[in-house]
């Protein structure tokens, strides 16, 4: 899986990059979610293949927080980047003449920026709440990762505050991205259901197929992992394991796989990639 997700979305990129048709406002948004994927597979990776591969289960307590830190924030950066897709969607379906002129390369630079800002200042307190805790309870997390949820139960102090400051960065960045998100996709529809040619609204529709995929692939495991930890407490151990690791892998594999099947031109790129590289 992890062979999937690197290859796959490392060819998506190269394909963005070296081919002038794709160098649209789409494919630029798909460009940033395939490195962020790649960004979450390379973070995770140290410790997974530890875990599984060579039955290594310790990790450094600072090494645990920096991963923390890392798959918190590519993990926002993903669903910012979901939202800006969702956006640029909206645009090219419900506005398709100002397309070109809304969404210019000074503004998608310019959406990037927010959205890594975002997840690294939201984000930069999370490793010092726990850092001033003292782990005096058992030290076995139930993932093979760090988790900021997973290691501040390892607690043996008040956690309201880390717990209160993770709700409210859940709520505030996820759960507003994922109502845009929404939002976005009722005004999609509104539009898509006043043009009167039934195979046109099938083609505007097929157009979003893809990022409604990859919401789903990301939001669906995210909130399942998100619910357990919260209300959870009597699941069985392999409940944590399995959605933390579904979490994990759905989304970098699935992402490359969906939009090379639901999307020709990128298709199409894929394929000519790999001519010049036989060439």
């Amino acid at each position: 899986m992890y062979a999937v997700a690197l290859g796959g979305n490392a060819v998506i990129l190269q394909a963005v990059r070296v081919e002038p048709s794709l160098h649209e406002p789409m494919y630029y948004f798909l460009s940033l979610l395939s490195f962020s994927d790649v960004a979450m597979s390379m973070a995770t990776l140290p410790t997974v293949l530890r875990t599984f591969c060579l039955n290594a289960r310790n990790i450094d307590f600072h090494a645990c927080l920096i991963q923390m830190f890392l798959i918190h924030s590519f993990s926002m950066m993903e669903s910012g980047i979901l939202l800006a897709m969702s956006f640029d969607r909206y645009v090219a379906i419900c506005d398709p003449l100002r397309y070109a002129t809304v969404l210019t390369n000074e503004v998608i630079a310019g959406m990037g920026l927010v959205v890594i800002a975002r997840s690294f200042v939201t984000l930069f307190p999370l490793p010092f709440l726990i850092k001033r805790l003292p782990i005096c309870r058992s030290n076995v997390l139930s993932h093979s990762y760090c988790l900021h949820p997973d290691m501040m139960k390892l607690a043996c102090a008040d956690i309201t505050i880390n717990s209160i400051y993770g709700l409210f960065v859940l709520i505030s960045t996820f759960g507003m991205d994922l109502l845009c998100i929404f939002l976005s996709y009722v005004l999609i529809l509104r539009s898509v259901m006043a043009i009167a040619s039934h195979e046109e609204r099938l083609k505007a529709l097929n157009t979003c197929v893809a990022h409604i995929l990859a919401v789903l692939a990301f939001y669906v495991p995210m909130i399942g992992v998100s619910t357990v930890h919260r209300f959870g407490k009597n699941a069985p151990r392999y409940i944590h394991v399995v959605l933390s690791n579904v979490y994990l892998f759905v989304p970098p594999v699935l992402n490359p796989l969906t939009y090379s099947a639901k999307t020709k031109e990128i298709r199409r790129a894929i394929v000519r990639v790999f001519h010049r590289i036989e060439m």
